[in-house]
């Protein structure tokens, strides 16, 4: 997952996040069922070891630790950073970052066509605004991410009832889902991306494409290396 990171009359600064699939997360840790059922050959997990190298090469922003998510990066970096934000990532949990500041660029057909999400788009797509939508996972349910919801709740009556109480604790304070409440605060606390992960120094950046180049053809990709040097 990317971001994209500028502000006027300053070059841009581009961060690459990865999530490390050797060590569970808190997510992990705190819901067995979180993610359960994933496989990923071994050739996947060899290339997110060497993957990030590639990027640093390349000149870019780094972000990856024990225990985070990508998204949990991205977070942290739209927070942290003054300017204004792009977040080119293909989880809609992003949604959660939209406001004036932040944009999501979702990929449709493949990565051929991007998709602006702002704060309008979360409102039309989902009923709620961008600050609600972790309230409105925990309440739905996420199948990808193994999270059951509410017992009886879809999308709409999530929306509706968000619309009604504010959020997903106003709801639990009035006495509703009094028999899940502890589960759906979980479900909550999962499904809100981490903004305190740490970040390397946030700084522009400049590409190197020939000293990616240069590497990419030691790891043997030649074909690569001369795409690569053709950008130089």
């Amino acid at each position: 997952m990317l971001t994209r990171l500028w502000e006027q009359e300053r070059p841009d600064a581009v961060l690459v996040a990865w999530d490390t699939l050797s060590v569970p997360t808190y997510r992990h840790e705190a819901f067995a069922a979180y993610q359960s059922g994933r496989v990923f050959e071994e050739s996947i997990l060899e290339q997110l070891d060497v993957l990030p190298e590639v990027v640093s090469a390349m000149g870019f922003l780094v972000a990856k630790g024990a225990g985070y998510e990508a998204d949990d990066f991205l977070a942290a970096a739209a927070r942290e950073w003054p300017g204004e934000v792009l977040v080119a990532t293909s989880d809609r949990d992003a949604f959660q970052l939209a406001s004036e500041r932040v944009t999501i660029l979702q990929p449709t057909k493949g990565v051929s066509e991007l998709v602006r999400i702002g704060p309008a788009e979360v409102r039309e797509r989902y009923g709620v605004e961008p600050a609600q939508v972790p309230d409105l996972i925990a309440l739905r349910g996420d199948p990808s991410d193994k999270l059951p919801g509410a017992r009886g709740v879809g999308p709409k009556k999530a929306a509706d009832l968000l619309n009604q109480y504010g959020t997903l604790e106003a709801m639990l304070a009035d006495g509703r889902f009094s028999a899940e409440a502890e589960d759906l605060r979980l479900y909550r606390r999962i499904a809100e991306m981490d903004a305190s992960a740490p970040l390397p120094p946030l700084r522009d950046t400049t590409p190197r494409w020939a000293e990616a180049s240069e590497y990419l053809d030691g790891l043997g990709l030649g074909r690569v290396a001369e795409r690569v040097a053709a950008l130089a």
